[in-house]
């Protein structure tokens, strides 16, 4: 059985919905205590936020639901060429079906067409599946994190080339 998903540019209506994600995803791993981007100011204008320069949000869409999202900014803090994988969370019913990979490939290639040449993220301990997504797709490891993004309590840092 193949079950179909639409990954989408955010829009204002899915701001309500993509915060909802967010704040359901990050506890389950524990990330909800300082430092991590539940707290973010962004969270609740998520494609306000997305709408500024080199930047993209996307959604992932099932059955007219908004079910995960992910997106790519400049690197605060960081060099002009390095963007960040940003807040791509997905709930239960969007994970194993493949949204990841593409919504990986939606955001790396966002961030080619906005000129960057290299892409960081940041995670943590936990987060097991997302990081065998990373390492799939070619990131690797880096031992201390790079730009300043304020997510003090992230502990896995990953960049790979564009």
């Amino acid at each position: 059985m193949t079950i179909t998903f639409l990954i989408r540019p955010i829009e204002p209506r899915d701001n309500t919905a993509v915060a909802a994600i967010i704040r359901t995803v990050m506890p389950e791993f524990g990330a909800d205590g300082p430092g991590f981007a539940i707290h973010d100011a962004e969270v609740d204008t998520m494609y306000e936020s997305y709408a500024r320069p080199r930047s993209a949000y996307f959604v992932v869409e099932r059955d007219g639901l908004v079910i995960g999202g992910g997106g790519i900014a400049p690197l605060e803090n960081g060099e002009e060429d390095v963007c960040e994988l940003r807040k791509m969370y997905f709930l239960a019913d969007a994970r194993g079906i493949g949204a990841g990979s593409a919504m990986m490939q939606r955001c790396l290639d966002a961030a080619r067409a906005e000129g960057f040449r290299r892409c960081y993220l940041e995670t943590l301990t936990g987060m097991d599946a997302a990081q065998v997504l990373y390492k799939r797709n070619g990131f690797e490891p880096l031992c201390a994190p790079m730009g300043g993004t304020g997510h003090f309590s992230c502990d896995r840092f990953f960049i790979r080339d564009l």
